[in-house]
Formats: structure tokens, C-alpha cells, sequence
């Protein structure tokens, strides 16, 4: 008897698991949350405030994205930074929902967007995905949007440099672990100013080695979603690559002098599921260096669902 009511409490418990964790899993697919870094700079001319966004995936949040675009009416940004992945890279899908919001933010503030895996592959297998590519970027004529394919382009009166990477395909396959050759960011993007706060957008942050040797201040990157399931307190579980529990999954990383913000996206796509890892909408307060100090990043991480605004709380 006290057999059979262990196992029927067991069984109970684990239904009540699982109905919690589908729960979270719709939750979190459908709501993103505001994290804030600062940073200070000697290179810097006037403070600035740049809103990070990758991997949205053509996904909404409300009607014509307005949970988004109201969430980026209050920060005000002085600049979106786009780190590629807007759109859904496959055969007859559709790029509408994703090009519309970045026309919209472009009606407000100047963008930058730097191609994701996604928009180059849709561009280099034409036979596959037809006039996707062609097609996506002509939506964005006279948007005044700035790509940037391997090239940069300079702010002078913020004294910001952006340079947007593009690499090869063959640095996303599945299953696969490389390192970048040599000399492959000073091939594809040119030389670092150094006169200038530098900031690299870089798709895949699985390379951030290789970008921190290119002495870059800041590097922007995205295209992990978070592990796309995270255990609380730990790490993302699964890489694009299929990789377990990858090192580089979300946050702040530094290395060779060099800061690298990985967003954990907008959207989802191959493994379409966002546990314990609600969308990120980042924003990267820059400030002048002022008295000599040093800046250290300081996070703050705040629930936007709905324009809604939860309590702000500080994030080691």
C-alpha cells in the first residue's frame, strides 16, 4: 500500500514538473528582458548610449513588434547596433515581420547591422533559398540603414568606430571545432584605429580569441541564443553547433584586454524552445573616462514584458 502511494505521489510530481517546465518554456519564448552594461573610455568624445539587438529570427512580440519598438522608445538609444540573424534562413520562408521592425527602428535612430550566418548563407546559396537575400536587402532601400559587410565606418563626433565581420561559412558547420586562420580579421576588416573606441559586430562569439587579438575595445556578438535552455544559475546547454554547455553562451567575457557581450538573441529557429532564457534586448552605456578611472561594467537586468518595467537588480 505505502508502495503503491509513493509511486502515484512520484508520478503526480514528476506531471507537475513537467506541466511547470512547458509553463516557463511558453513564458520564456515570448517575453525578453533589458541588460545593461557601462563602460568608460578616454577614447570616447560625449557619453553614448548604443541598443544591441541579434537573432530575432523574424519573430514578433505583439503586433508589428510594438512590445520591442515601445521597449526601445524608452531607452532612447543614440544608435542600434544589429548583430545579423533578423531573419529566418530558409527555403520559401518569409523575412517580413524581422525586416519590418528594423525599418522601424531606422525611422527613429541610426543602425548598424552586421550580417549573421543566416543572411550569408541565404546570400551565397541563391539555387537553395532563391531571391531571399536579394530580396531582404532591397526592403531596406532608402531606409538609410548601414550595413556593415566587413567594412566599418567611423562616428566622429562620439569617437566610436563600428566594424561589421562577416565570416566564411565554413565556420558554422555543425560538430565542428575551428580556430579563425591567421590573419583572418586583418584580411577581412582592415587595420584597428586605435584613435577611436572601437567596437566589432561579430556574429559568432565562439571566435572571441581570435577578435580580442584584433584589440578591439568592445566586441558585439550573438548567434547562441543563451544555450538556448539554461540550468538557473549555471550555463546555457547547447550550442548552434551542437556543442554541450558552451563556454561562450551569454554575458560578459574578457580576454587579451578586450570586452566581448554575447546577447542571448530575440527569436529562436532550429531548436525552437527558450528555457530558463527569456529573449535580451542589451544596452551598452558608454562614458567618457572622467578623473582617471577605470570603468568596470556594471549589469543591470530588468523583466520587459509588455512595456512593463520589473525591478532593476544588479548582476555580478
Amino acid at each position: 500500500m505505502n508502495g503503491a502511494w509513493i509511486g502515484t505521489t512520484l508520478l503526480v510530481l514528476f506531471v507537475c514538473l513537467i506541466i511547470a517546465l512547458f509553463w516557463v518554456m511558453i513564458w520564456d519564448s515570448n517575453r525578453f528582458v533589458v541588460r545593461k552594461y557601462t563602460f568608460c573610455s578616454d577614447k570616447l568624445k560625449k557619453d553614448c548610449r548604443l541598443v544591441f539587438l541579434s537573432d530575432l529570427h523574424n519573430k514578433e512580440y505583439g503586433i508589428g513588434n510594438e512590445r520591442l519598438l515601445q521597449a526601445l522608445s524608452e531607452l532612447a538609444p543614440d544608435a542600434v547596433l544589429i548583430g545579423g540573424d533578423m531573419l529566418n534562413a530558409k527555403p520559401g520562408a518569409s523575412f517580413e515581420k524581422g525586416a519590418a521592425f528594423v525599418k522601424k527602428c531606422a525611422e527613429k535612430y541610426p543602425v548598424y547591422y552586421a550580417l549573421g550566418n543566416h543572411e550569408y548563407r541565404a546570400r551565397i546559396y541563391p539555387k537553395e533559398y532563391d531571391t531571399m537575400y536579394t530580396d531582404y536587402m532591397k526592403s531596406f532601400q532608402e531606409s538609410g540603414i548601414r550595413f556593415l559587410d566587413n567594412e566599418s565606418c567611423c562616428l566622429p563626433e562620439s569617437g566610436i568606430r563600428i566594424t561589421g565581420l562577416t565570416i566564411d561559412r565554413e565556420y558554422y558547420k555543425r560538430f565542428v571545432k575551428r580556430k579563425l586562420k591567421e590573419g583572418y580579421l586583418r584580411e577581412t576588416a582592415g587595420e584597428v584605429d586605435t584613435s577611436y573606441y572601437q567596437i566589432l559586430l561579430a556574429h559568432n562569439p565562439e571566435f572571441f580569441p581570435d577578435y580580442a587579438a584584433w584589440k578591439p575595445d568592445l566586441v558585439l556578438s550573438g548567434h547562441v541564443h543563451g544555450g538556448v535552455a539554461r540550468i538557473p544559475g549555471l550555463k546555457g546547454v547547447v550550442s548552434p553547433s551542437l556543442f554541450p554547455f558552451p563556454h561562450y553562451d551569454g554575458g560578459l567575457f574578457e580576454e587579451y584586454g578586450s570586452r566581448m557581450i554575447i546577447s542571448r538573441g530575440l527569436g529562436m529557429h532550429t531548436i525552437p524552445v527558450r528555457l530558463f532564457n527569456p529573449g535580451e534586448v542589451v544596452v551598452v552605456e558608454l562614458t567618457v573616462e572622467r578623473g582617471g578611472k577605470s570603468g568596470h561594467p556594471e549589469t543591470d537586468s530588468r523583466a520587459e514584458e509588455g512595456g512593463a518595467k520589473g525591478p532593476a537588480s544588479r548582476k555580478a
